[in-house]
């Protein structure tokens, strides 16, 4: 097992408490059947959530997170692969758990269909996200 993967095992074991809630509703095909992995290795990087058939890579971030260049980088390297790139802010995750759901779902879904989640919430994204 090379480092990645030990590493990435390691995160698993230690998830915050917004990633740990937003894994309850991702895996074991939960959102709608679709399948997510947790803190997979993506080239040099280890992402926190990916669903790999919609080339979509979710990210639960902290306030180590705001406007870190790092970040952007590693986002630049996955858009180039091919990867659409979600970041959420963990207190949106914790708190408007739905409205975090319904965008995921929303960028999975190969088509309109009705939403799965049953609450209704707002979600603010950070005012430098790019979509």
């Amino acid at each position: 097992m090379d480092y990645r993967h030990r590493f990435a095992k390691d995160l698993r074991t230690h998830m915050t408490d917004a990633e740990r809630l937003l894994w309850q509703h991702l895996r074991a095909h939960r959102l709608n059947g679709q399948k997510f992995r947790r803190q997979q290795p993506i080239g040099p990087y280890i992402v926190d959530f990916v669903h790999l058939g919609a080339r979509l890579v979710i990210e639960a971030d902290g306030g180590q997170h705001n406007g870190d260049a790092a970040d952007q980088e590693r986002d630049d390297w996955l858009k180039a692969e091919g990867y659409r790139v979600m970041r959420f802010w963990n207190n949106d995750i914790l708190q408007s758990t739905d409205a975090v759901l319904e965008e995921i779902f929303k960028a999975v879904s190969p088509s309109p269909c009705p939403s799965p989640l049953k609450g209704e919430g707002t979600l603010q994204k950070d005012p430098g996200e790019n979509d």
